[in-house]
């Protein structure tokens, strides 16, 4: 060991020539390594880099959207009894709807519910059809005259039909500016709707 140490001292940089052969060919796969070293960095290092940090990239989302199509396949049987319960929900609202043969006898329900509930029709004027994209909107201006009390009747008396029927634009004044009667005027929008089956009927 301490001539290898002493050999070592001995050695001039200078002179490579001159040293041992065991040294120069230490030196020789020294810069070998070095130099291959040095290729390996540029080539995998330095440019297969981006690729690996890609395709990490790429790793977590597609773990991301399996994990997310893992919980939906979990889900599946509850999504399906969810669309089987929206679809009996969504029949049960269509058959609330009325047909084209039914909308005269609707709008006489509407008209005798004011007369029930002790109110005075003025007015009841159906407008034309509104269509929609699966259903046709009937609108039906109305005015009735009576107490605050028999208009609440009106209402709840519209909200008990068989069938769809809502209110809008909604208005209540006193009977008369001059010479108050205790009554009440309401005018109101009464909707009804209509399914369209495929033929636009």
């Amino acid at each position: 060991m301490k001539d290898l140490l002493e050999q070592l001292k001995a050695l001039d940089i200078n002179d490579i020539g001159r040293w041992p052969f065991v040294f120069r060919a230490a030196v020789i796969v020294l810069l070998f390594v070095a130099v291959v070293a040095g290729g390996f960095y540029m080539k995998v290092v330095r440019e297969e880099m981006p690729r690996l940090e890609r395709a990490e990239r790429e790793e977590i989302d597609l773990r991301r959207n399996f994990e997310t199509r893992q919980r939906q396949a979990a889900n599946l049987d509850a999504y399906r009894v969810q669309l089987e319960e929206m679809e009996r929900s969504f029949g049960t609202m269509l058959r609330q709807l009325p047909n084209q043969t039914e909308v005269p006898n609707l709008l006489v329900d509407i008209s005798q519910t004011g007369l029930a509930a002790g109110l005075e029709e003025r007015l009841f004027q159906p407008s034309p059809e509104v269509r929609r994209d699966f259903y046709a909107e009937l609108p039906i201006s109305i005015r009735l005259v009576g107490s605050y009390h028999e208009m609440g009747e009106f209402v709840s008396g519209i909200a008990a039909l068989p069938r769809i029927v809502t209110l809008h634009d909604i208005q209540i004044t006193r009977e008369g500016d001059r010479t108050p009667t205790g009554k009440l005027v309401l005018d109101v929008t009464a909707k009804t709707y209509r399914y369209l089956d495929e033929a636009g009927e």
